[in-house]
């Protein structure tokens, strides 16, 4: 069984390949519009903010993660050379399966072919080829006129700014935002960056990990992408967003904040701001019976949530698959203390692919 990951949308379909510690990982594309074409620079710029080895709180595997881009019959073909693979950290737990991993049931489908070595398949480093796809839809969006953006919520308890604490109608939250990509630590306020990456580095010197909440906010959406049930914008961006590796639920708006409201407390009120409408709270998400609001009346807004990164050097207990007993082990090798920080590029990446595939399908439909 191939062990490739393969998402089809209505336009646009990925197939993803390789390994953590394989050759080389990477992506082919297909359904992209004729004439669009990578900027490879853009590409490179968005991949080194997911990249690892950049600094204490992220793993110190270092990878370039220059991406490739061939052209291969209708497909766009992107990849990565890997340059620093090591295998043999894994050696020692090949039968131990590492609590809240897939070692225990990717070989139930895959069988021996199922790699520990990092995760394999399974393992962070694949969301590489995700941002590869993920650049080219943001730069297609942005001649739309649509920007994603998205930053650390949440760290260990310590919380930065949020879109839903401010009124919707303020842009000032907005251009604070879009100063987060060119930071090297992912938040809107450094001050409490700084509390976040205290608690991080804390986790690390005890051999332990924390987890995080991404918030990630689109604006310039057009009104009227969407639709009910199975063509919802919710569930077209909740999909690609569990493909993310650590990641265990989704939110939009205020989310299970809603079931403690009473009706009155949760509705959104339209409201005339000059001669447009908008909405005075935005507690939908910008998102109202699967189809979007329009970003001049209010962006789409969600919330996802990162578990703590499971590979920890701190004793676990286990089990020996081969010796069919209850046993312990300690992972080395090269671990994340948070992968929060590094998956907020990951994050505006995945909504990107779900938000062009969708624009695509429309305007196939309008031909």
């Amino acid at each position: 069984m191939s062990m490739n990951s393969i998402y089809r949308g209505d336009v646009l379909s990925l197939d993803i390949y390789g390994q953590s510690h394989s050759e080389s990982i990477g992506v082919y594309i297909k359904g992209l519009p004729a004439g669009v074409e990578p900027d490879k620079e853009k590409t490179q710029a968005f991949m080194k903010r997911r990249a690892p080895g950049q600094n204490k709180w992220s793993t110190p595997r270092k990878e370039a993660d220059e991406v490739i881009f061939e052209k291969e019959g209708d497909s766009l073909h992107g990849y990565i050379v890997n340059t620093n693979t090591k295998p043999k950290d894994y050696a020692s737990i090949m039968n131990k399966p590492r609590p809240s991993h897939a070692d225990y049931t990717a070989p139930m489908i895959y069988g021996e072919d199922a790699s520990k070595s990092g995760g394999g398949i399974f393992s962070g480093r694949m969301t590489a080829p995700l941002c590869i796809a993920g650049s080219i839809a943001l730069q297609q969006l942005a001649k739309e006129g649509i920007s994603i953006a998205a930053h650390l919520k949440e760290v260990a308890g310590v919380k930065d700014r949020s879109y839903l604490d401010l009124d919707p109608l303020d842009e000032g939250f907005r251009k604070d935002l879009e100063l987060v990509a060119g930071k090297e630590f992912p938040v809107v306020d450094d001050t409490a960056g700084d509390k976040m990456k205290d608690a991080i580095d804390l986790a690390r010197m005890e051999g332990d990990s924390v987890g995080g909440i991404i918030e990630c906010v689109v604006y310039g959406m057009p009104c009227g992408i969407g639709g009910p049930l199975f063509y919802g914008i919710e569930g077209k961006i909740a999909q690609i967003i569990y493909a993310i590796p650590a990641v265990k639920g989704i939110e939009f708006g205020n989310g299970f904040e809603a079931t403690r409201l009473k009706g009155s407390e949760n509705n959104d009120a339209f409201v005339m701001d000059g001669d447009k409408v908008k909405l005075e709270t935005n507690r939908s998400g910008g998102i109202l019976g699967g189809i979007s609001v329009g970003g001049s009346c209010a962006p789409i807004v969600f919330d996802v949530a990162i578990k703590p990164t499971p590979s920890i050097s701190r004793e676990q207990r286990t089990v020996d698959i081969k010796e069919k007993k209850d046993t312990t082990l300690v992972i080395e090798g090269r671990h994340d203390p948070c992968i929060a920080p590094r998956a907020v590029p990951v994050v505006e990446a995945a909504c990107a692919i779900a938000l062009y595939d969708m624009i695509l399908a429309g305007k196939e439909q309008e031909k």
